[in-house]
């Protein structure tokens, strides 16, 4: 820096000072105060439900749904729904059908994409029947669906599951190259065209040779006194390679819950309940990062209306952890409305995406949009 030698000595040095305080201290970035509408209810939808995300090895979003047929119910008709983007959100390809299902559901969709850029796409129909499929080119041509349910008839010996689905939400490459996706049942007691959901266990399936197999893993959590029917979980790799999953449940506590695996496969950890995450009984995504100051942190985001009368899918909220989920010391709001499921995606920039089910139309009740935001790591973990 050239010293004017007009200002007092005083004075230069302060702009010195200044000038090196502002290269140490990197200006922290709000969250883009632009939203953008991914999927919105309409003509032959009536509802668009349980977001899916991932970031491809060329950058481009791909956001998945359920693309509810008449209703918005559960078990309505549906199509599995993607939409693509190469511009970090800003627009939108026309919505592809992958599949379909004119007798029920079609959906639950767990993406992963890995090391060598293929993008893996799990997914359920009618809650009894899972599926496989691929893309080598970012999400513009797919392969033939794959029925993999026979991994899911091996939890059967020790879980009579007569409901299954992944997920939903994206899984996980591990870098031992394992493929990830969570995984719930219910052991429905009544079997009625449209099977209970509980009670339920949750557990996981992988593959080790890029999805050309599956297998199942140890179940991580069953019901009982600890935990009520486990269901919608996420995996995420901490830094010395264990994963540590998150556990959606009816619980009492209302808290979120973890488990952790050395391998994401078997031999889970008594599940534990973090006290800073409330949680509404509501599927909720996470992803790890690095930091500000380049160390790892995990990003968890779900409604938290802990502080609302009759705790409703309000107020979604992320949160930041440095300890590996042991703590959560940074709590900030993205959207103080109604606001759904959601899934995070780690995106080039040191941007986080989050996909999220909230209104677009009616201010009264849900009709269920699935809306885009981004914030910036250093915003939420500074």
């Amino acid at each position: 820096m050239r010293m004017n030698r007009s200002l007092p000595i005083a004075a230069a040095m302060a702009m010195i000072g200044l000038a090196a305080c502002s290269a140490q201290r990197p200006v922290a970035q709000p969250p883009a105060e632009e939203t953008h509408v991914v999927f919105e209810p309409g003509g032959l939808y009536a509802s668009m439900r349980i977001p899916a995300l991932v970031v491809t090895k060329k950058h481009t979003l791909l956001a998945f749904c359920e693309a509810r047929i008449g209703t918005a119910s559960d078990w309505a008709d549906m199509h599995l729904a993607l939409r693509r983007s190469t511009d970090e959100g800003k627009t939108w390809s026309p919505i592809h059908v992958l599949d379909s299902f004119k007798q029920g559901p079609v959906g639950n969709p767990v993406p992963i994409v890995d090391d060598r850029g293929t993008v893996h796409l799990l997914y359920q129909k009618d809650y009894k029947d899972a599926f496989y499929i691929s893309s080598e080119d970012d999400g513009q041509s797919w392969s033939k669906p794959r029925d993999i349910t026979p991994v899911f008839d091996r939890f059967k010996p020790e879980y009579d599951w007569k409901v299954l689905a992944p997920g939903p939400g994206h899984g996980i490459q591990l870098k031992n190259g394992r493929l990830l996706s969570a995984v719930w049942l219910a052991d429905s007691r009544k079997l009625t065209p449209r099977r209970s959901h509980h009670p339920s266990c949750m557990t996981t399936v992988y593959s080790d040779d890029y999805g050309k197999t599956w297998e199942r893993g140890a179940i991580v959590a069953d019901s009982s006194a600890l935990i009520s029917n486990p269901n919608e979980s996420q995996p995420v790799q901490l830094p010395d390679g264990k994963v540590l999953m998150s556990i959606r449940s009816p619980s009492a506590v209302k808290r979120r819950a973890f488990s952790v695996s050395a391998n994401g496969i078997s031999d889970w950890s008594e599940v534990r309940f973090a006290e800073e995450l409330f949680d509404p009984t509501c599927m909720a995504s996470i992803v790890s990062v690095s930091s500000a100051n380049g160390k790892n942190a995990l990003v968890f985001v779900n409604p938290d209306s802990k502080d609302i009368e009759k705790n409703p899918r309000k107020n979604l909220v992320a949160k930041a952890s440095f300890d590996n989920g042991q703590t959560w010391p940074v709590s900030k709001v993205l959207d103080p409305g109604a606001a759904g499921y959601s899934d995070l995606a780690a995106g080039p920039g040191n941007i986080i995406y989050c996909l999220y089910e909230t209104n677009t139309k009616d201010n009264k009740g849900w009709n269920y949009s699935l809306v885009l935001k981004k914030f910036y790591t250093n915003w939420i973990t500074r």
